[in-house]
């Protein structure tokens, strides 16, 4: 038995956004976010529901379920796979949007309801926190208190989550376990043989998908191991043009010179792939540098950094 990677833009959506299986997502927000009585999740309405095959190839990697329950509140449920410029900027847009366009023209605030946003992320954000689950909310600095309610935050980081299945004592945790290795399983796992997780195995059992769903998943796939392999497949090509043009010159001088110059077309190409033409602009100062010590620094910072700035600041 194969199941596909909740990680891909295609199965997440075919999974959590599948108009067949609410109880799948209501499941899953009520156990991520701790919901009971009367304050759980009923029934949804699925505003961007999975269409096979309308999802076979999305050139980004990110991909969201929106929703709304029975109380009006409105959830936006990400998948992000990999870090991206002003990343946090984009998850309190999406948020916002979501928060103002339940507004019709003409329609007054009180009409508003709560926004929660839940990103679950194939990457570590927040550094200084080990808990791989965070809330956020707006607070009143002094007294620390939350009056403005109406929009919050969940931050799920997958690399943080290190339970293996028997260690697995919550429905959340069950959830995550789910996401983060279903794709790597062969059989359910016993401690997931309970709906509504066994009806989400089911969803993701490749042996239940259509010709159209099959190709859908192997281009979802083939994209998600791009945008995380295209700036590892940078440094590598660098490293060996390095030494490479280290052996043709056959001096010690044409090895040093060789591998700068491979290490700065590896720096080019993820300033690019990472930043765009900001990235770019940079160039002009990384060319000027002949040290190799500096320029290895440079590209191991550009592997994790988040803002450009921190870059810069290695300059």
């Amino acid at each position: 038995m194969r199941f596909i990677d909740p990680k891909t833009d295609f199965a997440f959506t075919k999974i959590f956004g599948n108009d067949q299986a609410h109880d799948v997502l209501i499941h899953f927000l009520n156990s991520l976010l701790g919901l009971k009585d009367k304050h759980a999740v009923v029934e949804v309405k699925i505003l961007n529901p999975y269409l096979a095959p309308r999802i076979a190839y999305q050139k980004h990697s990110f991909l969201d379920v929106k929703c709304i329950d029975q109380r009006g509140i409105h959830f936006v449920v990400e998948m992000q796979v990999q870090y991206i410029q002003s990343f946090e900027k984009r998850i309190i847009y999406n948020a916002s949007k979501a928060y103002v366009n339940q507004l019709a023209r003409g329609e007054s605030y009180p009409q508003l309801n709560q926004v929660i946003a839940i990103n679950i992320l194939d990457f570590i954000l927040f550094d200084d926190i080990k808990e791989y689950h965070t809330k956020h909310l707006i607070k009143e600095d002094l007294s620390n208190n939350c009056y403005l309610r109406d929009i919050q935050y969940h931050f799920i980081e997958l690399p943080k989550f290190n339970k293996i299945e028997s260690g697995l004592t919550s429905m959340a945790d069950r959830w995550i376990y789910f996401i983060k290795e279903a794709g790597h399983l062969e059989n359910i796992p016993e401690s997931l043989e309970i709906e509504p997780y066994k009806h989400a195995f089911e969803i993701a059992n490749i042996a239940g998908m259509s010709k159209e769903e099959l190709d859908s998943f192997e281009a979802a796939s083939i994209a998600l191991q791009d945008e995380k392999g295209i700036v590892e497949a940078a440094w590598d090509k660098g490293k060996t043009e390095g030494k490479t043009e280290g052996k043709i010159e056959g001096k010690i001088e044409g090895k040093i010179e060789g591998k700068i110059e491979g290490i700065k077309e590896a720096i080019e190409l993820g300033l690019e792939l990472k930043y765009g033409v900001q990235g770019l602009k940079l160039l002009e100062q990384i060319n000027k540098i002949t040290s190799v010590e500096k320029l290895q620094t440079i590209k191991e910072a550009l592997k994790i950094s988040k803002m450009i700035e921190e870059i810069a600041k290695l300059l």
